[in-house]
């Protein structure tokens, strides 16, 4: 018995997707024991972190593109339309599939819109000052597709 749990832990380091479908196949077949439950459990940490840093990073992208948008006019192009289309797309997508992440939406807004005004100093060269330092937008605005200053 002690074999298999090191076999399977083993087995996470060596072939991940063996891994996967050996875990699945013990969990249908109810054979809770030869689970490699320390590594399983660590994966699904795992997952929530990563759901929560894409929604932050598309956050970004999008706060990033809106500045762009409204503070360089005269430089916009169909692809800063396409990723901010793109990038609400995402963030409407993640919140239709775990709602959960909306009140975490609200909470890391302040904290994006600052990485995203240091962003857009840095690709349109304009001064710091330009751009408000506080975040513009509501979620609301941010999420609507006609919304673009």
């Amino acid at each position: 018995m002690e074999t298999t749990k090191i076999n399977t832990s083993n087995l996470y380091e060596t072939d991940y997707l063996r891994w996967i479908e050996n875990n699945l196949e013990n969990l249908r077949q109810e054979n809770y024991q030869d689970v490699d439950w320390e590594n399983l459990l660590e994966e699904i940490e795992d997952m929530g972190r990563r759901e929560r840093r894409a929604l932050e990073s598309n956050l970004i992208v999008l706060l990033l593109h809106l500045l762009k948008w409204k503070y360089q006019p005269e430089k916009r192009t169909g692809s800063w339309e396409r990723s901010i289309l793109e990038h609400r797309r995402r963030i409407k997508k993640a919140l239709k599939e775990s709602p959960s992440l909306k009140p975490y939406l609200n909470k890391i807004l302040d904290e994006s819109y600052q990485e995203a005004i240091k962003q857009a100093k840095a690709e349109t060269r304009l001064s710091l000052d330009t751009f408000p330092q506080q975040c513009p937008y509501s979620l609301i605005s941010i999420l609507d597709d006609q919304f673009f200053e």
